[in-house]
């Protein structure tokens, strides 16, 4: 993750919630379903790092499927057609253990990643081929069926922070699914670092080349911001109609998913720029009903042509029950106004949090992999301090857990364990305000 102030070009990538750059200059060619760690000697004797399982009742299956909106052409390159995403579900799953488990990131996904200029270098300050990024598994099972008896599953939809994959926080979706909710996590095209499509096809975020040119400047990067927040939210909207209306995706899903899932009850989470596509999606579509912002700006670094910098979201606030996840990172200062102004505005529960000696990439996997990569000398402790901060990587794993757990519990399963109502022997780490 770069430094905080690193010119008004980084800055502007930053401030908008994102880890800054987002140089993805690597490409690695690969099957979209290889299976990880296939890639020799070499490869295998590269560091690599576990997630923490999920602590639910229930075990965790997973899919991941493509689809194509024919209402929409690519708002980054309409000349290619409709829009296409790909997803990934985590929901709960038969415990009888048949089935390979996922890889955390496919092979080609896994390779991109970790390329020199990737964005395990540039946003997370891993040396670039220093740790094999395949070789993490996750702990749900590829397309198991649904678990036994499960009925009226809450849906949590998932958009990771500019410029990373819709993967970049499968510990929370596997544990959320664990706990029995249906998380499908949403991979934005051209914006996500790299997307793996069926046959083979790799999609890489075109904005590393925006970042870094220098001719583009504020009014470009600003245009940009707000064209990644719309296409976002446009992409988060047509998953849910295609959860409820497409009935040829519907029925390929794993075994009772499509009957299990329960499209009364939404809610969305979402890391930075995600966090903002949380909010702004509550402010347009009634369909989500609960969200989560885990450290993301609520404004634009810059003012468009009317002179407006803060988000159509921080503006006018929503009605339905918010979290605010803050971190005490060199941007932190940068949410306040505009964390401000949504809270102001807001109509519905509200409460924000602030987690003692975190940095913005703490609510994120970075928590769990990193430290262990650091250990095997794939980046230095220096470099894992300013990742994550001060805060022990497992309470910061444990704190987004439960926090994210509780605030849709409570409002989107009716169960109030008190978790939200102010400070917390079990996390005295985690300043709370608002809410009660």
């Amino acid at each position: 993750m770069a430094a905080h102030e690193r010119g008004l070009r980084r800055r502007a990538v930053l401030a908008a919630g994102v880890l800054a750059g987002t140089a993805l200059l690597g490409t690695t060619a690969g099957r979209a379903e290889a299976l990880p760690g296939t890639g020799g000697a070499a490869a295998t004797a590269r560091p690599h790092a576990a997630l923490p399982a999920p602590t639910g009742p229930y075990a965790v299956g997973t899919a991941t499927r493509h689809l194509v909106d024919p209402a929409r052409r690519d708002p980054w390159k309409p000349e290619s057609g409709d829009r296409e995403v790909m997803v990934g579900l985590f929901y709960p799953a038969d415990g009888g253990g048949r089935g390979r488990t996922a890889p955390h990131m496919d092979a080609a996904s896994a390779g991109h990643f970790g390329a020199a200029g990737g964005a395990a270098e540039t946003n997370y300050r891993v040396r670039a081929g220093a740790a094999d990024w395949g070789a993490t598994r996750t702990h749900a099972r590829v397309d198991a069926p649904v678990a036994r008896g499960a009925r009226s599953l809450p849906v949590v939809l998932y958009s990771a922070g500019l410029g990373d994959p819709r993967t970049w926080n499968t510990g929370l979706a596997e544990e959320l699914a664990s706990r029995g909710y249906v998380v499908v996590a949403v991979d934005h095209t051209y914006d996500s670092s790299e997307v793996s499509f069926p046959g083979g096809r790799l999609v890489e975020s075109v904005l590393p080349a925006l970042a870094e040119d220098p001719r583009t400047g504020p009014p470009e990067i600003d245009a940009a911001l707000r064209r990644s927040l719309a296409a976002r939210v446009g992409d988060i909207r047509f998953v849910l109609d295609a959860l409820g209306g497409d009935a040829g995706w519907r029925r390929a899903m794993p075994r009772g998913l499509a009957d299990a899932m329960d499209l009364r009850r939404v809610g969305m989470a979402g890391h930075s720029m995600g966090g903002l596509t949380a909010a702004q999606t509550m402010l347009e579509d009634r369909r989500v009903r609960a969200g989560v912002n885990m450290d993301g700006q609520m404004a634009f670094p810059l003012p468009d042509a009317s002179g407006s910098a803060l988000s159509g979201a921080a503006r006018e606030g929503v009605d339905r029950p918010f979290l605010l996840m803050g971190s005490e990172g060199p941007g932190a200062a940068e949410n306040r106004a505009s964390w401000a102004s949504f809270r102001r505005h807001s109509r519905g529960w509200n409460a924000e949090l602030t987690m003692a000696g975190s940095r913005h990439a703490a609510y994120t996997d970075a928590a769990s992999l990193l430290p262990a990569l650091s250990r095997r000398g794939a980046l230095s402790g220096d470099d894992l301090r300013e990742t994550l901060g001060t805060v022990r990587p497992e309470r910061a794993v444990a704190a987004t857990r439960a926090y994210v757990v509780a605030f849709f519990d409570r409002f989107l399963k009716g169960r109030d364990g008190g978790l939200l109502d102010g400070r917390s022997a079990r996390f005295p780490e985690v300043r709370v305000s608002g809410g009660a």
